[in-house]
């Protein structure tokens, strides 16, 4: 390992475990809704599962392979894994406190999750109607000896274990029952606006299996959940991508077991039967005295007391474009619009794309998709927009991991309209936001441009911030132009006037705004860099980040999740803050705001906002997008509004120290501010329409060095402790 490596990187597979523990965090914070909280726990276990998948798979992978490569902070594969297990195991003890104190605080408002033995005659009357009717007929209880192989359990799977013995013989047999995916884990005995009353799945298996097995004695039994290698390699000699893909998804559904939950009560026999029939003696078995596969608690929360969950929030339309009378591109044409979602509706994004497929005058529509939701509007408007005649161009990708299916089979219906489908690059993903318009107007043609941080998915745009400009500038138009031309032709663009692109150039730009700064201050001017992203990682650009700190330029970055940077550090990064926001929404845009010569904010600053993070990925391997700001009222709303925003958060937000820590952040003012509740409360300001007031966070004042703010251990540990602070 390089102690240098060790000094300047945080380990990215640590830090984004730090992430998650960020998020359980709100999962115990008591000043969230119950509901919510049950919520968050939820969420945390989710991406637990999904970091076993791909995470820690490749890691595995690596391991089989004989590979070797270090980390970026120097780490061989195997003690990553180490440090891994130890870590996810906090987060799984921690898990089920969490659990414990949720449970007994929804029994308290009357949501109870109950054990059989407690039920009274009548629900367990209930109970058994219930198990005969919806619960029996799904079930497959399975025997395993050499007639009857261990079955395929699929990725996700849960199940229960058995070790009999049946009449007349000595020798024990084990068994299974696979839990299908259409029984709940928990099943609802009555429920009304306040109470609810429910039983797991595993309580009920446990206690009707004699019935499955009646000629047979249950000596032992316990339930079990398995994690598949998710992970998929694209063969680039694939003579057609579609079946190769449909081949793939396939061979994902029988990935190699990762990862193996037991409760802790399962005895070893049984634990030792299933290790041997996944083949995982040498990944990691989890063994949990709480629920095992506590995603599934997402099923309690219900919408039937209001008091438990989030105070309601309507997401507002762009009133500028009301006063067009609703025509989206008449606005466009008029001014441009950044529409922050989810505090301003996603529909906008449907209506530009369903009027213009019904605009006769409209002759061309290209778009990128990389997620969507099942059910795609956007789909459903570009395919009657081919219907109409349109020329159509759907780029679509299919190496969108776990949306493989839905994107296949949306590509296959536009295709049946007359669509152009285009799949991109092999080697790289289409990871770009990207919508393109082309209108006759007169003699001439005219573009009309949507630009976005997230996907064109209308459900995520309901949880996830994301930024989507929309612009009838002619020269960004041209530059989509030739970005669609790049990935259907492998016309590699030339000429961009203002678009930077990955791979071709994205990394590049940055690389020389950051130097920009550099220069200004060693020419005895002030530098300063805002920025915000979701995931930090790369190599390269923490190290043009430390240059800049070590010139005296002041940085202040919201990183969400995974930050391999270490801030803080006298003489390398002491000018770096870092500040990660986890609430009621998950950040997902990307901003970058440069000082040009003044301290931020300031009229003059180069403003740009992105489809990609900072992480080795999206610069080398992925088609991106960085979009400069230019319209004056869309430059006060990325900076002055959103920016300025995030920076002054004191009630989700948490300081990373230089040790690796995370610090929840203490309120300093006499009200808390709460980026979220501020977007919430106030509408944006190129969206806003002449007749709505405005109220500027910049009324808040922002600390000039970040740093002075004072801030609290939460009473969660986020926070390495002194073994592990040495090797973070």
């Amino acid at each position: 390992m390089k102690e240098d490596s060790l000094k300047r990187y945080f380990n990215r597979e640590l830090s984004w475990l730090f992430f998650n523990t960020r998020v359980l965090a709100e999962a115990k914070n008591t000043q969230v809704p119950l509901m919510e909280r049950l919520r968050f726990l939820s969420i945390s276990a989710s991406n637990l599962d999904e970091f076993y998948m791909v995470r820690v798979a490749g890691l595995r992978t690596q391991i089989l392979a004989g590979l070797n490569a270090e980390s970026l902070d120097g780490y061989l594969p195997q003690r990553q894994l180490q440090k891994i297990t130890k870590r996810a195991g906090k987060i799984i003890r921690a898990q089920g406190e969490c659990w414990k104190d949720l449970r007994q605080a929804l029994e308290d408002e009357g949501v109870k999750v109950q054990t059989i033995s407690s039920l009274s005659n009548e629900d367990r009357a209930r109970l058994d109607l219930i198990y005969q009717d919806t619960i029996l007929p799904l079930l497959s209880p399975l025997a395993v000896d050499p007639a009857h192989p261990f079955p395929f359990i699929p990725n996700l799977g849960f199940g229960m274990a058995f070790s009999l013995k049946r009449s007349g013989e000595n020798e024990v047999m084990n068994a299974l029952i696979p839990v299908p995916v259409h029984v709940p884990r928990f099943i609802a005995l009555h429920e009304t606006k306040k109470t609810a009353s429910y039983v797991m799945i595993e309580d009920v298996l446990d206690t009707y299996a004699p019935s499955l097995f009646p000629e047979a004695e249950i000596l032992e039994c316990g339930e079990f959940r398995v994690t598949r290698d998710s992970d998929i390699a694209v063969d680039e000699e694939a003579e057609d991508l579609v079946r190769h893909f449909e081949f793939l998804m396939k061979k994902r559904r029988r990935g190699r077991a990762i990862r193996l939950e037991v409760h802790a009560d399962m005895p070893n026999s049984l634990k030792d039967f299933l290790v041997e029939s996944f083949e995982c003696w040498d990944e990691a078995v989890i063994e949990t005295g709480s629920i095992v596969g506590m995603v599934d608690l997402n099923q309690l929360i219900s919408s039937k007391n209001p008091s438990l969950l989030f105070p309601p929030f309507q997401a507002r339309f762009p009133e500028r474009i009301r006063e067009f009378d609703g025509d989206c591109l008449a606005a466009i044409a008029a001014k441009d619009i950044l529409v922050h979602h989810p505090y301003e509706e996603f529909d906008v994004v449907v209506q530009f794309l369903e009027q213009a497929a019904a605009d006769p005058n409209v002759v061309a529509i290209k778009q990128t998709l990389y997620r969507t939701s099942e059910d795609s509007p956007i789909v459903r408007a570009l395919i009657a927009a081919a219907e109409r005649g349109k020329t159509v161009t759907a780029l679509v990708e299919l190496k969108a991991r776990f949306d493989e299916e839905s994107n296949m089979r949306w590509a296959r219906d536009l295709e049946r309209a007359g669509a152009h489908v285009v799949y991109g690059f092999i080697d790289y993903k289409t990871h770009a936001k990207v919508s393109l318009v082309i209108r006759k107007e007169g003699q001439s043609y005219r573009n009309y441009t949507h630009l976005g941080t997230g996907n064109y998915h209308a459900l995520n745009a309901k949880i996830y911030t994301d930024l989507a400009l929309f612009t009838a500038d002619q020269a960004m138009g041209r530059d989509v132009g030739k970005l669609f031309n790049y990935v259907t032709s492998y016309s590699r663009p030339s000429g961009l006037e203002k678009l930077s692109i990955a791979p071709i150039g994205l990394r590049e730009k940055l690389v020389a705004l950051i130097d920009d700064e550099i220069n200004t201050v060693r020419n005895g001017g002030q530098g300063a860099i805002w920025a915000k992203m979701n995931a930090l990682v790369d190599i390269d650009m923490i190290e043009k980040l430390y240059d800049a700190s070590q010139a005296g330029v002041q940085i202040d970055l919201v990183v969400r999740g995974i930050c391999c940077l270490r801030p803080g550090v006298p003489g390398m990064s002491d000018n770096i803050r870092v500040k990660s926001i986890v609430g009621r929404f998950l950040e997902h845009s990307r901003i970058m705001c440069f000082g040009g010569g003044k301290a931020l904010p300031n009229k003059d600053a180069k403003i740009y906002f992105s489809s990609a993070d900072w992480m080795p990925r999206n610069l080398n391997r992925r088609i991106e997008t960085l979009i400069p700001v230019e319209a004056p009222t869309v430059r006060d709303q990325v900076m002055n509004q959103i920016m300025i925003a995030n920076l002054n958060d004191d009630v989700n937000s948490w300081e990373l120290q230089a040790t690796g820590k995370y610090i929840r952040t203490e309120a300093t003012r006499k009200k808390p501010f709460s980026a979220h509740g501020y977007f919430m409360s106030n509408p944006s300001l190129s969206g806003r329409g002449k007749a709505l007031k405005f109220a500027a966070p910049q009324e808040l004042d922002l600390p000039t060095n970040r740093r002075q703010q004072k801030a609290r251990i939460s009473t969660v540990d986020l926070v390495a402790n002194d073994t592990e602070k040495k090797a973070v």
